[in-house]
């Protein structure tokens, strides 16, 4: 077929005439029309670009030395490839002979040579306009047989194997391929394969890609040009292009439809659409055969699949009620009649259990007869109306005298999303291990208050009474050295100094035993990672009750070093920063705890937004017993245990405050630094 056929394709002219300066013409003019030109000077140079390209009409000049224009039409019309190609002969107007002998050597027109090249190219464009209507009028009839031929072979197709066959040889007869296949997969474990190879010969799929095959077929797959070898799905080494369209039937592929050509022309439009309109055909009988397939093996059995059908449905139930019946919850479902619908397990245990038998069907307000009907229906009738899940707290006590705390949570259900409520689930938790857990913490919290105002008293203490010790060793030392010997009231003397001493060491004793209790007395350091103590810090800080509308952000630099200290300690002035951060964001806020190496030094900023401090009270927040808190809520000894402890461990503790932005205290303390990283 020309290429003129091809709209995907400029048309090609062959322009052929000895003159070079008419030849140059004509070529240019048609290059304006959109034509791809072509030229040559004489007969054997044209013919020579004939077997090199395709072209799609011949214009040349009838008065060629030695005949050569009469020559040239008539080798044209007797070979296969160009016989059909538009010819248009120009002749002179001073022999009118010419005009006859070029239409008896083959020309289709013979224009005369003093003709406008407007002209020439007008005559042309009709002539491919008529040669176009007649191969598409050709086209239509081989398809039409084509396509019946293959229809009434697919008519009895009903086997994958008989399809394939059918289908391959067909198109293999209908298209002049060099191969054909067929492939067609039915199901995950019914599919078939036929090859027709060069010799016309049906083969198995062997000569098939199939695993590749496959893969093509699993996306949406379109037909497709294949010119890459290493794509190719038919194993053959002479072919260069192969032609694949798949096999769909309702947006499936079934399988495909792969024809291999020697030449890349050979595999032209008309070509293409035969083979789609084949796949097209192929695909309906794919469909009806695998119909065929799937009731033929229903019909076999068909009981069976019922009896499976129903095991799997009456496991699915069995495992579902498996789910609710051994959640660690009280639960149970009423529809909008009030009337119980699902009662699990976990509702039947326990004082208040009541069995499910009794409780499936009935009205739910005669059923739990214990609680307020006018209370509950309240309850329900609000989420049936809102669509909102309702959670109600409320305690129970048992025969012996044990008290529960339960959370009581009715979750609305909906059957169909575009209608109102249908049901309502009420689940019941026990939580009374999770508000004994607040109450302990509540109480740990105060204990700690308790610790911290010790060790402030403590601190305080054991100074004056270090004094007095040593003042009353002093005088008790001068008695027995004998310098009140002369008083009459030496021996009470020396009986009160040695009272006043061992009371002394005696109340150093307890006040030691209050640092012992609330763990700020100095104890031996060892190497700590500041990070973990850190997570320890606000794991404690997070279960304070204070803390729940609290963000916390923390920031651990992966290269952190160890520090040497007690942990204890260390641990306690980070939590009492952390504690006076929360206090400072009475309705919550962002607590965030940065830690990171400075040179020698690993430092950890304690940040808030909340109130800040102001500028005057900035230099005094490290006095003990100085606070900005209401009485009764603070001692004013945290920040001052803070500064003692990091003071001793030889580091430091810093504040930058500003009122309504926020407080950021910084703790660095002296990193341990290996000795293969010392200067």
């Amino acid at each position: 077929m020309p290429a003129a056929i091809n709209p995907e394709k400029n048309p090609t002219v062959l322009v052929v005439d000895d003159d070079a300066e008419a030849r140059e013409r004509l070529r240019s003019a048609f290059a304006e029309a959109g034509y791809r030109s072509l030229s040559a000077d004489a007969s054997p140079s044209a013919l020579q670009l004939l077997r090199d390209d395709v072209c799609d009409l011949a214009v040349l000049n009838f008065a060629l030395e030695n005949g050569g224009g009469a020559q040239l039409c008539k080798l044209l019309r007797a070979q296969p490839a160009t016989s059909k190609m538009p010819i248009i002969a120009l002749t002179s107007d001073e022999d009118p002979g010419q005009r006859i002998e070029a239409l008896a050597a083959g020309a289709d027109e013979s224009l005369s040579r003093s003709a406008s090249t407007a002209e020439v190219v007008s005559r042309a464009n009709a002539h491919l306009r008529a040669t176009q209507r007649e191969w598409a009028l050709i086209g239509s009839n081989r398809e039409l047989s084509f396509l019946a031929d293959l229809g009434r072979g697919l008519l009895k197709a009903l086997e994958p194997e008989q399809l394939v066959r059918r289908v391959a040889g067909a198109t293999y007869e209908g298209t002049g391929a060099a191969m054909c296949a067929a492939f067609v997969k039915l199901n995950e474990t019914r599919e078939a394969g036929c090859v027709f190879d060069r010799e016309g010969s049906a083969e198995d799929a062997s000569l098939l890609e199939v695993d590749r095959l496959r893969s093509w077929l699993e996306p949406a797959s379109v037909s497709s040009l294949l010119t890459d070898k290493n794509a190719f799905f038919i194993r053959d080494e002479k072919h260069e292009v192969e032609y694949a369209a798949p096999l769909k039937f309702g947006g499936r592929a079934k399988g495909a439809l792969i024809v291999a050509f020697d030449k890349r022309e050979d595999c032209d439009e008309t070509e293409r659409r035969l083979i789609d309109a084949a796949a097209q055909q192929a695909a309906l009988a794919a469909h009806i055969s695998s119909l065929y397939q799937s009731a033929r093996d229903a019909s076999t059995s068909l009981a069976a699949e019922v009896e499976r059908r129903t095991a799997e449905v009456e496991a699915q139930r069995r495992f579902i009620e498996a789910i609710i019946d051994n959640l660690p919850l009280s639960l149970y479902a009423i529809n909008r009649d009030y009337r119980v619908v699902a009662w699990n397990r976990n509702r039947e245990l326990g004082e208040l259990g009541i069995p499910r038998g009794f409780a499936l069907g009935k009205n739910i307000f005669n059923v739990l007869t214990r609680q307020r009907r006018d209370l509950l229906q309240i309850e329900f009738a609000r989420v049936f109306e809102t669509g909102q899940i309702e959670r109600i707290e409320h305690e129970t006590s048992t025969a012996n005298g044990e008290v529960k705390h339960w959370l009581i949570s009715k979750i609305p259900m909906w059957i169909d999303p575009k209608k109102p409520v249908s049901h309502v689930i009420t689940v019941g938790e026990d939580i009374t291990a999770r508000v004994e857990a607040n109450r302990a913490v509540a109480r740990t919290e105060k204990i700690a208050a308790i610790g911290r105002l010790a060790a402030g008293v403590v601190h305080e203490i054991n100074n004056p009474l270090a004094t007095i010790a040593a003042c009353a060793e002093a005088l008790e030392s001068r008695v027995n050295d004998g310098e009140f010997n002369e008083s009459p009231a030496a021996d009470d003397l020396r009986e009160y100094l040695g009272l006043i001493r061992s009371e002394a060491f005696r109340c150093k004793t307890i006040t030691n035993g209050l640092l012992d209790f609330s763990r700020t007395r100095p104890a031996a350091h060892a190497p700590v990672s500041l990070g973990d103590i850190i997570s320890s810090a606000i794991r404690l800080l997070a279960h304070q009750q204070r803390a729940n509308n609290i963000k916390f952000q923390i920031e651990t630099a992966s290269d952190l070093p160890l520090v040497s200290g007690d942990e204890g300690q260390l641990q306690q002035a980070i939590i009492a920063l952390g504690t006076n951060a929360i206090d400072a964001m009475p309705v919550g806020g962002q607590l965030r705890i940065v830690s990171s190496k400075n040179g020698e030094n690993v430092c950890v900023e304690v940040s808030d937004n909340g109130a800040g401090i102001p500028a005057e009270n900035v230099a005094k927040i490290f006095e003990p017993f100085f606070t900005t808190k209401e009485v009764g809520k603070g001692t004013g000894l945290g920040l001052a245990v803070c500064y003692g402890i990091l003071t001793e461990h030889g580091g430091s503790l810093d504040v930058q405050s500003t009122v309504s932005v926020g407080t950021t205290f910084t703790i660095s303390l002296p990193a341990i630094i290996p000795d293969g990283e010392q200067d």
